[in-house]
């Protein structure tokens, strides 16, 4: 068989594409669902991390600490073989959302973080002297600027999150690469899982762009 035939087979490709397109929605939601709950989730974290009583402090640090170095998938292992061990039993749709959502938390949290350390300390002082109380403060004057910051590293952890849908296989569940390895399993050829790839490509290409501009886009604001 010449490489053509081997990798890039298009009847192959089309008999797969269906399983693919059910793969890629699978992970759309999967993304969607650990970006949406994970970034709201490590706002709070961060704020705790940072204003929180010196106890819920510490507790944060150790959270974002052991989700950050942890792999994911062994966060994914542990919540969906070990659970059962204690009496509680979840879908392999709420083990994946759960574990995507405690990560990309405490990577958000440790964003969020670096983002409101980097507000001048005399914002604060500004608004301490117009009487604005610290919450005020918090909503109206700093938190507005500091996600102007954390933008871009935000979405590259989204980049990164939709990419860790992958791992959601370990879990049964069948997400893109999923589909891509039955498929090539099926045909005896790899041609699905390339087109499995190259869908990943598409799909990801234009955050990675809008990711640099951004990055460009701030950092120009900032010579100014």
């Amino acid at each position: 068989m010449t490489l053509l035939e081997t990798f890039f087979n298009l009847e192959v490709l089309g008999d797969a594409f269906p399983a693919l397109l059910r793969g890629l929605i699978n992970t759309f939601l999967l993304g969607i669902a650990g970006i949406g709950l994970g970034i709201p989730c490590g706002l709070i974290i961060g704020l705790l991390r940072l204003y929180g009583p010196k106890p819920v402090r510490y507790l944060m640090v150790f959270y974002i600490d052991i989700f950050r170095a942890a792999p994911m998938l062994v966060v994914l292992m542990l919540i969906y073989f070990a659970l059962p061990f204690v009496g509680i039993r979840l879908s392999s749709w709420t083990c994946a959302i759960l574990a995507f959502t405690m990560v990309m938390a405490a990577f958000s949290a440790e964003v969020f973080r670096s983002g409101i350390e980097g507000i001048p300390k005399g914002q604060f002082e500004a608004a301490a002297a117009l009487g604005l109380p610290f919450l005020v403060t918090l909503r109206k004057v700093v938190l507005p600027q500091a996600i102007r910051i954390v933008i871009p590293p935000v979405t590259n952890n989204c980049v990164s999150m939709f990419k860790d849908t992958s791992l959601a296989s370990t879990v049964a569940l069948a997400e893109l690469m999923k589909e891509g390895l039955d498929a090539q399993a099926l045909y005896a050829n790899p041609t699905p899982l390339i087109g499995a790839a190259l869908i990943y490509i598409a799909f990801l290409w234009p955050m990675v762009r809008l990711v640099s501009l951004l990055e460009k886009k701030f950092s120009q604001e900032k010579k100014r």
